[in-house]
């Protein structure tokens, strides 16, 4: 276990559990797992400042939220991972409406947004995911692995209110889906058929006859 502290402690950044066992000697990732559960019990016990929190894929240490004040005064870590608010609200843009083109964060915010994302991509939040199927094929832009370890986050379903917000791309219709569709279909298609097989006219007294066509 107190392997396992110092692999996370030196760490810069979220390791996963085979990555951790690798490090630090262990049967496997399994047993990676039940320790960092053990030393998080540990931890808690004795009141540590540190906890161990799972961001992106892995694991990573780090210090308890109500330790933030004064951190930030020793390191400066607060004017380092500062935003603007025009690169927050890219940022927030990206991050919930995933994946995203340029035009479409300009539509949103109604300013120019190139340099935001270029700023954005230096600090390594946001990154280039694809091109759009879109005439011009633009860039689609989305969130980094490291958004969600400086964040805290374990994924983006952590996101604050991310049911309401949070953009998800359409998953395509599997076959078993397709079929209950055209089943759906097929009754309807032979209420149709069965009324125009019917080629009578009802009488006056209520009675179906052939229609004499040649009367006519």
């Amino acid at each position: 276990m107190a392997k396992v502290e110092a692999v996370l402690f030196v760490a810069d950044s979220a390791l996963s559990t085979r990555k951790i066992a690798q490090l630090a000697t262990l049967a496997n990732a399994s047993e990676a797992k039940e320790l960092i559960d053990q030393l998080n019990a540990a931890l808690e016990a004795t009141h540590s400042a540190f906890h161990i929190k799972r961001v992106a894929t892995g694991y990573q240490m780090m210090t308890q939220p109500q330790f933030s004040f004064w951190l930030n005064k020793l390191h400066q870590r607060q004017a380092a991972l500062k935003l603007s608010a025009p690169a927050m609200e890219t940022l927030a843009i990206v991050v919930y409406r995933q994946p995203i083109t340029r035009a479409d964060i300009e539509s949103i915010r109604g300013v120019q947004s190139a340099e935001m994302l270029k700023q954005l991509m230096d600090r390594g939040l946001v990154r280039i995911g694809g091109k759009d199927d879109s005439l011009g094929r633009p860039f689609l832009y989305e969130s980094t692995r490291k958004f969600l370890e400086i964040f805290g986050l374990k994924n983006l379903d952590d996101l604050p209110m991310g049911e309401a917000l949070r953009i998800r791309p359409e998953q395509p219709k599997t076959a078993s889906e397709t079929n209950e569709e055209e089943a759906e279909l097929e009754p309807a298609e032979e209420e149709v058929s069965e009324e125009t097989e019917s080629t009578g006219v009802v009488d006056d007294n209520g009675e179906e006859e052939d229609e004499d066509l040649s009367a006519a």
